[in-house]
């Protein structure tokens, strides 16, 4: 059966640092593996889509994250491309979205408020002695700096000064939570396809301590992880993500971070495996081509 043509989009390195590799690794692979199953690929650098020089294409595999580009996707998605994960998506993990969608799909997650970077009046979270994260309130880490631990007043004011000095306007107050930190990649469309759907293939789960921490060997649910995490990718429709959770010292779960389309450095050549799976469902649609208004 002719499959039809894929682009696979890097992350910008902006969005990728010190993993700029990493991410590009678990891309090729992904590519290597859908291309065994019968898909022309062809990787592209997020520029090439601004203006691109050729006919788009029916479907997409996307690691990238700037706003003018998801803007680009939106318009071929619309158009009729598959992409994966969807733009909307991807723009809902800009933390302060992300949050918002959390919020209403009831996903535990640390005491978090969002306050303006140049604003003195920094809301009802600050109180002498109490460490809180401070972090930019659109994209994930970038630089050092994005994201700050301030232990007393005067550390949170250098932070949020720092952040309106480079232009970004608001960020995430969040509370600061002892306990064992638990990192977790997810591949599917949600929990309730189980082996043999004719939804496509099982959802694909993992999960690992974060190194560079003192384990407290606190009680892990990893069933109640795995729920957590496949609750909090299906609030923003997440299909290929990973995340970080603090479990604490009672066994509870707090989620921290959700991402879209993670490196899988430890998982890489397993993950590129179950994603390419999971796109070959997503770009197939019951046997016959999802070839769209691109072909």
């Amino acid at each position: 059966m002719r499959r039809p043509p894929v682009w696979g989009i890097f992350r910008e390195r902006l969005h990728s640092p010190g993993r700029e590799s990493d991410d590009a690794e678990i891309l090729r692979l992904t590519a290597k593996a859908l291309e065994a199953r019968g898909f022309p690929v062809t990787l592209k650098d997020p520029t090439e889509l601004r203006e691109p020089t050729e006919p788009r294409p029916p479907a997409l595999f996307v690691m990238c994250e700037a706003l003018d580009v998801l803007r680009v996707l939106a318009e071929w998605e619309s158009a009729g491309a598959r992409v994966v994960n969807r733009p909307r998506s991807v723009l809902d993990t800009y933390r302060e979205r992300m949050l918002t969608r959390w919020r209403h799909a009831a996903i535990s997650f640390p005491a978090s408020e969002v306050v303006a970077t140049d604003d003195p009046r920094f809301g009802q979270m600050v109180s002498p002695g109490r460490p809180l994260w401070v972090k930019r309130a659109d994209v994930h880490n970038t630089q050092e700096g994005d994201v700050v631990l301030a232990d007393s007043p005067d550390q949170l004011t250098e932070a949020l000064t720092a952040l309106a000095y480079r232009g970004i306007r608001r960020a995430v107050l969040q509370a600061h939570v002892d306990g064992d930190l638990v990192k977790f990649y997810g591949i599917g469309a949600g929990s309730d396809r189980g082996p043999g759907s004719d939804r496509g293939p099982a959802p694909w789960f993992r999960s690992f301590y974060h190194r560079d921490q003192v384990l407290r060997g606190h009680p892990l649910d990893s069933s109640a992880l795995a729920a957590l995490g496949w609750r909090a990718a299906m609030a923003l429709g997440l299909e290929v993500f990973g995340g970080d959770a603090i479990v604490t010292a009672g066994g509870d779960l707090l989620l921290l971070d959700l991402n879209a389309w993670p490196s899988f450095a430890l998982y890489r050549e397993e993950a590129a495996e179950a994603i390419a799976s999971h796109l070959q469902a997503r770009f197939l649609d019951g046997g016959r081509e999802a070839l769209g208004p691109g072909r």
